[in-house]
């Protein structure tokens, strides 16, 4: 236990062991370094990975944690440090070694036994060097991931009211302490918020929210942060030099990159391929780590590859872009881990056409320098959109899949095939042109004389050139139906061009679309004139005169959705035959306006201008209704029959009332009795009345 704790211990030799800022320039036959590559020296100390070698073990030697270090470094030099300390962070940024290097530097004494606390623990002293052994007794480490319970936590806060037995302050260290029990943190609270002086907290955890509230506001937050690629290969690369290792730095660079921020991460992955590169049977002898070696062991994908095989998919060459999975799978690399290169790939151009400067950075390579900026300069960004989609989705379905290979290949055509496909902006554009031409045709039919076959087939030959006005031109009519399906789908690829990227990549969004084919259908085969005649478009509407009108005409188009959100959200602010100013209520849909606008323009052949005001306008008709109906049921029980029918039974309610039609010879639009049908002149016949007798 003490041993896989354990840190390494200070070496009368410095250099031995310790992380030097930077690596000699040339190693020395005499250096501990090659000391240690002796094989007597093998035998005689165990081998320790690198991430327990080159543990840090004071502020110095992290990396990557300035802000912390500054912060704690500080509060240490002007005595302002607090009861209790909680670390966050991803796996292996140094959580648990910066709680212990606090640990140092709270009861460091110096070598000669006087010092107080430091930032510079002295590695020497007794507290030093048993703090790094993990035998000093005012050092308590917990591991909260097997001891989660109230009862381990009740054993240590009894302990939390005996004084230090030797060290200056009794420090507690909790690892992973989100996976503590609820009862377990509030046992916690009291004592984490009034601890004893001479006692220090130090929580580690990666899952900061699953900590409650009441601890965290109890305590010092830091958040480590992830360690930057740049940072990561310089740090390796000064450990390769202790090692005695050469290391190109490409293949520093992709052990970094798979590192994803994590020190610990890079360090064993640096270890596994300092092992791959030894040569067997030669101990000792040179070992050198080339990038194609890092590759081979990560499972990784050439970057070169990546690019040939993501131009491949946007251009719709479906049969090249399974070739090259096969040959990239052939070669060791992971499907999922080509999807994914294809994602970081797709992130990558995105961003490149949202922000160019991003090319000249210098950790960028070159590959994806000058064959980035074409692809983003050619791509669309509804393109790349489209492609993030279809690969986050494929990803998680070849990860889940239990032949990811094949997984991997249904990604790649469904992607090829939707290459093809136009933008939103483009289908809007089309469908707009396609509308307009279609209004027109109806202008002219409703204009037109309508005696003869003449008009029918003037306007069917009107509407047949809306398909050529296309940029892109009318294909064969032996094309049609094959308008979904990668343009080299069947046949062999052709000839690269010297462009790295040919025309058949999507358009910018807003240039001419994709392809031609649903107007060339139409084009293709043009209805007869009788049948183009007898599916002409009703005839115009006259305008309507207000907003009654306006909703009648509404319903009468059969649009009941519509008319009922305009009964009931809009308030009609001003009138005029051509334009209308409206206020929308909270439920009135966004584009209610301009689908008014719009419908009205086709039903009257004149442009209409809907627009929303501010102002309060009139209530909806569906509020002048309620109240016309409120004022009308109030004037039916003012009239003397129903309060003489209200006298005989005084319990009885007015449930519901009715215009009764009008008599003859009674002045035709005379209102009638509000209520029911009114008496006669004679007396003899009584009102219909509707009412209800509660008893």
């Amino acid at each position: 236990m003490a041993e896989s704790r354990a840190e390494r211990s200070p070496d009368p030799q410095p250099g031995a062991d310790s992380l030097l800022p930077e690596p000699p320039a040339s190693p020395d036959p005499a250096s501990p370094v090659k000391a240690a590559a002796d094989p007597a020296a093998k035998q005689a100390t165990p081998y320790r990975v690198l991430a327990r070698k080159y543990r840090p073990a004071s502020f110095a030697d992290l990396i990557g944690q300035e802000a912390m270090v500054r912060t704690l470094s500080n509060a240490i030099a002007g005595g302002r440090l607090a009861h209790a300390f909680i670390l966050t962070g991803v796996r292996g940024v140094g959580k648990t070694t910066t709680a212990r290097i606090i640990a140092r530097a709270l009861n460091c004494i110096g070598p000669d036994g006087t010092g107080g606390p430091t930032i510079e623990p002295c590695g020497l002293c007794r507290h030093c060097t048993s703090i790094a052994q993990d035998r000093d007794v005012d050092v308590i480490e917990m591991d909260a991931a097997s001891r989660t319970g109230i009862e381990d936590v009740r054993s240590l806060i009894e302990g939390v009211g005996y004084r230090p037995m030797a060290a200056r302050y009794k420090v507690y260290i909790i690892d992973e302490v989100h996976m503590l029990s609820r009862q377990a943190f509030n046992g916690l609270l009291k004592t984490l918020e009034e601890p004893p002086a001479n006692v220090i907290f130090i929580f580690a955890t990666t899952e900061i929210r699953k900590v409650p509230v009441t601890v965290l506001s109890r305590c010092q937050r830091f958040d480590l942060r992830r360690v930057g690629q740049e940072a990561l290969v310089r740090h390796f690369a000064r450990i390769a030099a202790a090692e005695g290792v050469e290391a190109e730095e490409a293949a520093l660079a992709l052990i970094a990159r798979a590192a994803d921020g994590s020190v610990r991460d890079g360090l064993s992955l640096l270890d596994q391929a300092i092992a791959l590169a030894a040569a067997p049977g030669t101990d000792g002898g040179r070992i050198v780590i080339d990038a194609g070696q890092v590759k081979d062991m990560l499972g990784l994908a050439d970057r070169t590859r990546v690019l040939d095989l993501f131009e491949a998919v946007m251009r719709g060459q479906a049969p090249a872009a399974l070739a090259i999975l096969t040959e990239m799978h052939d070669a060791g690399a992971d499907p999922a881990v080509v999807l994914q290169d294809l994602l970081e790939l797709t992130h990558f151009l995105t961003r490149l056409k949202l922000v160019p400067a991003i090319a000249d950075d210098p950790a960028t390579p070159e590959a994806e320098r000058l064959r980035g900026r074409a692809l983003a300069e050619r791509l669309a960004m509804p393109a790349l959109a489209r492609a993030w989609q279809l690969l986050l989705k494929g990803l998680g379905e070849t990860r889940n899949a239990p032949l990811p290979l094949q997984a991997a290949e249904m990604v790649l055509i469904r992607l090829a095939y939707a290459s093809d496909l136009p933008t939103p902006g483009d289908l809007v554009a089309r469908l707009t042109n396609e509308a307009g031409a279609a209004g027109g045709a109806a202008a002219a039919a409703a204009t037109a004389p309508s005696a003869g076959a003449a008009a029918p087939s003037s306007s069917a030959g009107a509407a047949a050139p809306s398909s050529s006005a296309l940029p892109l031109g009318d294909p064969p009519p032996a094309n049609q139906g094959q308008a979904a399906e990668p343009r080299h789908a069947e046949g062999a690829l052709p000839d690269p061009p010297p462009d790295p990227l040919p025309d058949p990549l999507p358009e910018p969004l807003g240039g001419p679309p994709v392809a031609s084919e649903p107007a060339a259908t139409d084009s293709a085969t043009p209805e007869p004139a009788g049948a183009a005649g007898e599916a002409a478009p009703p005839a115009l509407s006259p305008a309507p005169q207000s907003w009654l009108e306006v909703v009648a005409l509404v319903r009468d188009r059969r649009e009941s959705k519509l008319a009922n959100h305009l009964a009931h959200d809009l308030h009609l602010v001003s009138f005029q035959p051509g334009r209308i100013e409206v206020r929308q209520g909270e439920h009135a849909p966004h584009n209610l306006t301009g689908q008014l606008g719009r419908l009205l323009a086709d039903w009257t052949g004149r442009r209409w201008i809907v627009s929303v005001s501010l102002e309060e306008g009139e209530q909806t008709l569906h509020a002048q209704q309620q109240a016309e109906e409120a004022r009308r049921c109030e004037a039916a029980m003012r009239d003397p029959l129903v309060q003489a029918v209200l006298e005989r039974f005084p319990d009885a309610k007015l449930t519901a009332r009715r215009d009764a039609p009008a008599r003859a010879g009674a002045g035709g639009d005379q209102e009638q009795d509000d209520g029911a049908q009114a008496a006669g002149q004679d007396g003899g016949r009584r009102g219909e009345r509707q009412g209800e007798s509660n008893p």
